[in-house]
């Protein structure tokens, strides 16, 4: 994506030890979900052990990017200073196709607050960040 939907002083995340496959495969714009290899339940975020099945092997699997906007909010005041000039801004919480449940927090780059809505078909695209790290954001479309 050319420029970036939040500025470049926001800090970038921190992968755990759970999730820093998700990060790394981020940094290469795969997005990839975590998969249960006994029962292939899909989960996100990243743990050690399946909540349906308590299986403890896992394959990280290669997924679309389209989704619905499941939840949203639009932020009119800023939790961190470099997020000051983004206002007001979106944060969506992203139901990913054909992986179950799984939904991810993330923004609707192209969206103007009054265009948001539950339901609004979206697909990926990828921040990269001056740091190395890649981040997952969407933009309308995609999903049907």
């Amino acid at each position: 994506m050319s420029g970036n939907y939040l500025p470049d002083g926001v800090p970038s995340p921190h992968p755990t030890q759970d999730d820093y496959p998700f990060w790394d495969y981020c940094k290469e714009h795969e997005l990839r979900i975590q998969q249960c290899a006994a029962c292939n339940t899909f989960r996100h975020p990243p743990r050690p052990v399946c909540g349906e099945c308590g299986h403890f092997t896992w394959n990280w699997t290669a997924v679309s990017g389209l989704g619905t906007v499941f939840s949203y909010t639009i932020i009119n005041h800023s939790v961190h200073p470099a997020l000051k000039e983004s206002l007001p801004y979106n944060v969506a919480v992203v139901l990913l196709d054909g992986v179950g449940d799984v939904r991810l927090v993330s923004n609707v780059i192209d969206a103007a607050p009054e265009q948001m809505r539950i339901g609004l078909p979206v697909e990926l695209v990828w921040q990269d960040l001056p740091d190395g790290m890649a981040l997952p954001r969407f933009r309308k479309g995609g999903a049907a």
